[in-house]
C-alpha cells in the first residue's frame, strides 16, 4: 500500500498515527513510547509518506479514533480503508472482526467459524498480528479460547490490548485478563 501521507494525533492513551493514500487509510500506528518512535515506526511502514496535514476524510478518522480511546462507542465501520495488498483471507478476516461491536469480543475460533473456516483460529490469530488498521479493525476485541487474552503485537503488548478493552468497559471475566 503506498501512502500519500502521515500525521500523528493525541489520544487518551497516547500518540497514534495515521496514513492515507487515494483510496482511504492504508495504515494506522497505536502509541508508540512517544511521539518520536510513532513517526519512526510511520517511516519504517510508509517510507514514501510524508508528514503533514491530513485530508479531511483522514483527519475524521483520526477524531473518531480519538474518540473511541476516549471512552465514547464510536462505530469506525464507515472509515475507508484501503485494503489493496491485504491478503484476501486477511480482508475477509478484518470485516468480521470491524462488525464486533465497541465493549464486546469473540474469540479467535469464533470469527473463524463466521467465515466458514472453523478450522482457521490460528490464521485469524496470525491475521490480526498484521493488522495494519488497529483499532479501526478493533484486533483488541479478539481474544483466545476461554476468553483469554492471547497475544497483542502493538507497543505495550497485551497490557495495551487490556487499557483499550477497560476503555470500552469490557468487565474482566475470570481467565480473561491472566
Amino acid at each position: 500500500m503506498i501512502a500519500q501521507g502521515f500525521t500523528l494525533f493525541a489520544t487518551e492513551i497516547g500518540d497514534c498515527a495515521i496514513a492515507w493514500g487515494e483510496a482511504g487509510i492504508v495504515g494506522v500506528q497505536l502509541p508508540e513510547s512517544d511521539a518520536d518512535a510513532a513517526r519512526a515506526r510511520m517511516h519504517r511502514r510508509f517510507p514514501e509518506a510524508t508528514e503533514i496535514n491530513p485530508p479531511s476524510e483522514a483527519a475524521e478518522a483520526a477524531r473518531a479514533i480519538a474518540a473511541l480511546l476516549a471512552g465514547e462507542q464510536r462505530d469506525l465501520r464507515d472509515i475507508r480503508l484501503d485494503m489493496r495488498g491485504v491478503p484476501e483471507f486477511h480482508a475477509k478476516v478484518y470485516a468480521v472482526v470491524r462488525t464486533i461491536p465497541p465493549g464486546q469480543t469473540l474469540t479467535y475460533g469464533q470469527v473463524a467459524a463466521r467465515l466458514n473456516a472453523p478450522g482457521a483460529a490460528r490464521a485469524v490469530g496470525q491475521a490480526m498480528g498484521r493488522n495494519p488498521f488497529a483499532p479501526v479493525v478493533p484486533c483488541h476485541r479478539v481474544t483466545a479460547a476461554g476468553g483469554r487474552m492471547g497475544g497483542f503485537s502493538a507497543a505495550g503488548g497485551v497490557a495495551a490490548k487490556q487499557k483499550m478493552l477497560a476503555i470500552e468497559g469490557v468487565r474482566p471475566q475470570p481467565g480473561l485478563f491472566d
